[in-house]
């Protein structure tokens, strides 16, 4: 017979009861426990993380984000969508576009030129076989270039790496949306990469 096991996590995980399928650390939910774990595989991944999110690029950082939200959101990732959706926030400093571009992206206050980067993202994350060449060619028609095509693609495919990464090992999906906005502004203010301390706010309560 499966046991199941259920573990209670303090403040800044508040109404969540879960268990991981490996044991990590109760103050570090989500992606941050298992960057954490093992650091060796977290690095490369971080790097990689922070030259598309954090590096030189003609996309914004909130543009960037927004990628990230939308495939987390088409991989039905919870710790991901509300982590990538309020350091877009954050980033923008106002919450109404990351919320039209998940629920209504045609009425979304982004560019034309974003709005088909985000639909290469969506099938990207969903089918990437029906990233079409007439999708491309239209996304290029609104002025997006070869690189930011070549970025969008990654980040889509990055994202997914974290969205499965998260939810197949169970990493606790914290429900106080405190906790995203402390994260967010950890990834606004320090981007990707370790650092010391870099969580020490994540779970302040107050």
């Amino acid at each position: 017979m499966l046991a199941i096991c259920f573990l209670v996590f303090r403040d800044g995980f508040t109404n969540y009861i879960a268990m991981p399928h490996i044991p990590l650390d109760e103050n570090l939910p989500g992606i941050t426990g298992l960057l954490n774990y093992r650091q060796d595989t977290a690095l490369p991944i971080r790097q990689l993380t922070q030259i598309l999110l954090r590096g030189e690029s003609t996309l914004t950082e909130a543009d960037r984000e927004l990628i990230a939200t939308v495939v987390s959101q088409g991989n039905e990732c919870k710790f991901c969508t509300a982590a990538h959706t309020a350091a877009a926030d954050v980033l923008l400093g106002e919450r109404e576009t990351a919320e039209k571009v998940k629920h209504d992206p045609e009425n979304a206050p982004v560019s034309p030129k974003m709005k088909f980067l985000l639909e290469i993202a969506r099938r990207t994350q969903a089918n990437a076989r029906t990233v079409s060449a007439e999708l491309v060619a239209n996304a290029k028609q609104a002025g997006a270039t070869d690189l930011e095509i070549h970025d969008t693609v990654l980040i889509a495919g990055l994202f997914c790496l974290y969205n499965k990464y998260v939810d197949g090992l169970a990493s606790v999906t914290p429900t106080d949306p405190a906790f995203y906005d402390r994260l967010a502004n950890i990834l606004k203010t320090s981007g990707y990469m370790p650092s010391a301390n870099r969580y020490a706010s994540l779970n302040a309560t107050s």
